[in-house]
């Protein structure tokens, strides 16, 4: 039993069962034993991959993203750059690297990372100390002003609410005891049940993540008021349907997510459906969702591709090509993953989505 285990059956014991999202916040976020504040998870000798680290053309593809979109905002000086869960820094690096073709967009940038782990501040630090990063514990700490920002697999870490259908109507899955061991009970719905839409509905099991609507909502008022865009990439449905996608990985191998609470990263699938609501609810437009191999298209992948081929390596030539079939193949990346856009309402379609008006 892992040491956060053994305080959630102690608070378990004391308190009665707690919600999966309860449980996903500890597990993942708790001060001392969650599994973001002590490690860095990523790449081979860690428990999972994210694009970034699968190829430095994801992050420079982004970084010319946000300066058309500075452009296309009129330029304006200052302007808050954000990224929520940068990771290691390498997206944003490399971003920021590829930007440097217009100096006065880096000579603008404020950049902001939105980072609770000791850990990866200090990997972020390292990358990125030339352009003075200011890290926040959340969102609602950023200053206001134009924004510009980045979140690539972060929803997907928001904690989310389970509801099974039975013979008694909804109900909620809960983490209680059985023993010592955690296991996998339902109890009474919450509040939360009320968020299900009607096609969540048509299903045995739903889920919804309360906490990514509000963040939405939060980061799409913050855009109507100030103007700027938001880039939103992960995994999931364009649409909402039911169904339970709560699952853990460690050492790039799924695990029981009950199993080793903050040792093992655990995740959900996005509903991009649901986020799209609460973003125009909140005042923003928005593009897509549009899967990530075709965004990456539009943004021109292939040609950079080809330009870093051509001053490779044999070796590293098969390198670049294998990471661009990575991130563009319907079978690795491609398809499940989406990129979302919301933007100011002033603002024209974004690089990418200008096709689909």
């Amino acid at each position: 039993m892992t040491p956060l285990a053994r305080l959630l059956a102690r608070r378990i014991a004391l308190a009665g069962p707690l919600t999966v999202a309860e449980f996903m916040a500890e597990a993942l976020g708790h001060p001392v034993h969650g599994y973001y504040k002590h490690r860095d998870p990523f790449g081979m000798a860690g428990d999972f991959t994210t694009a970034p680290e699968i190829s430095q053309m994801f992050g420079e593809l982004i970084g010319l993203w946000c300066l058309e979109v500075w452009r296309e905002m009129g330029a304006p000086t200052p302007v808050l750059l954000v990224e929520l869960g940068p990771g290691r820094g390498t997206l944003m690096a490399d971003a920021l690297r590829a930007a440097r073709i217009r100096p006065a967009f880096c000579e603008a940038v404020r950049l902001h990372l939105v980072e609770t782990s000791p850990a990866l501040r200090q990997r972020q630090a390292d990358a990125l100390s030339a352009y003075k990063p200011v890290w926040l514990e959340s969102l609602a700490e950023l200053p206001p002003g134009p924004l510009l920002l980045v979140a690539n697999e972060f929803f997907d870490a928001l904690p989310v609410h389970q509801f099974v259908l039975g013979p008694e109507g909804w109900r909620e899955r809960v983490v209680a005891l059985d023993g010592e061991r955690l296991v996998f009970a339902t109890a009474q719905p919450g509040p939360s049940l009320a968020l299900l839409s009607r096609q969540q509905r048509e299903g045995p099991a739903a889920e919804v993540s309360p906490a990514a609507f509000g963040l939405m909502g939060e980061i799409a008022g913050r855009l109507a008021a100030h103007g700027g865009a938001a880039l939103i990439v992960d995994y999931g449905s364009s649409q909402s349907r039911p169904g339970e996608s709560l699952q853990a990985v460690r050492r790039h191998r799924p695990v029981d997510p009950l199993a080793e609470p903050g040792e093992a990263d655990l995740t959900a699938h996005v509903d991009f459906e649901t986020l799209a609501r609460a973003a125009r609810e909140a005042g923003a437009t928005v593009h897509g969702p549009l899967p990530q191999g075709e965004f990456l298209l539009r943004l021109g992948v292939t040609a950079r591709a080809e330009s870093l081929i051509a001053r490779a390596t044999p070796e590293q030539a098969r390198a670049i090509e294998a990471a661009r079939r990575r991130l563009l193949d319907a079978r690795e990346m491609g398809t499940l993953f989406k990129a979302l856009v919301l933007t100011g309402p002033s603002l024209p379609p974004p690089p990418g989505f200008a096709q689909l008006t």
